[in-house]
């Protein structure tokens, strides 16, 4: 997970702080991946780019600049900014593969984080003109370990092959939706990706006179 510094010693960042650094590395990023930390709120790590914590507050974890490489997913990382979700130390999934067992623990994604990360995703996806309609360029750790073949989750079947690593990568694999379906557990991905295709048309003014 990186080295992790606590929230309470630094000071939060605004969605506008995210836009400036994504504009300015315009053309260097090709995709963004969407992950939370297996630690505690109040935790932020710097494996990613941005962390998001409990209450929505975002901390731009690098040097001034989204194009530092960053350990955040397997094999996945250069051209990448990673964005990590400040929770889920003692969640777990077992083996179903509709993630009917999974279990976020006594820290799970709180609704405004998942309104925020799905706030900075439409900033990021607006500046490096990734499109939200596809799980291609902006994806959750879960899918892009679906797509690599590994670990997610324990047990279940993955192109054919029994999965045997124990160290799962299955962030937001299911997610509380807490407005659509009063907190109902749903596809992370396709959750972030709609919300920030919310914003993204809320804040181009299509919803005004609706």
């Amino acid at each position: 997970m990186g080295k992790m510094y606590p929230a309470n010693y630094m000071t939060p960042d605004s969605l506008e702080d995210v836009r400036r650094l994504a504009h300015n590395a315009r053309g260097m990023i090709d995709h963004v991946y969407l992950h939370w930390t297996a630690g505690w709120y109040g935790q932020c790590y710097d494996s990613y780019h941005i962390c998001i914590d409990k209450g929505g507050e975002i901390y731009l974890m690098c040097d001034n600049s989204l194009t530092e490489v960053k350990a955040h997913t397997l094999g996945r990382n250069t051209g990448a900014v990673g964005v990590s979700l400040c929770c889920c130390g003692d969640a777990s999934a077992g083996a179903d593969k509709d993630g009917k067992d999974v279990n976020l623990g006594s820290a799970p994604p709180t609704a405004q984080q998942i309104e925020v990360m799905a706030e900075v995703v439409a900033v990021l996806a607006d500046e490096f003109d990734l499109p939200l309609d596809t799980d291609k360029f902006v994806m959750t750790h879960c899918e892009a370990a679906w797509k690599d073949g590994y670990g997610v989750p324990y047990g279940a079947m993955v192109n054919g092959v029994i999965q045997d690593d124990p160290d799962l990568r299955w962030d937001l694999w299911k997610i509380p939706d807490y407005y659509g379906k009063e907190g109902a557990l749903v596809d992370g991905g396709d959750l972030i990706r709609g919300k920030a295709a919310w914003y993204q048309r809320k804040w181009r003014g299509e919803f005004m006179g609706d």
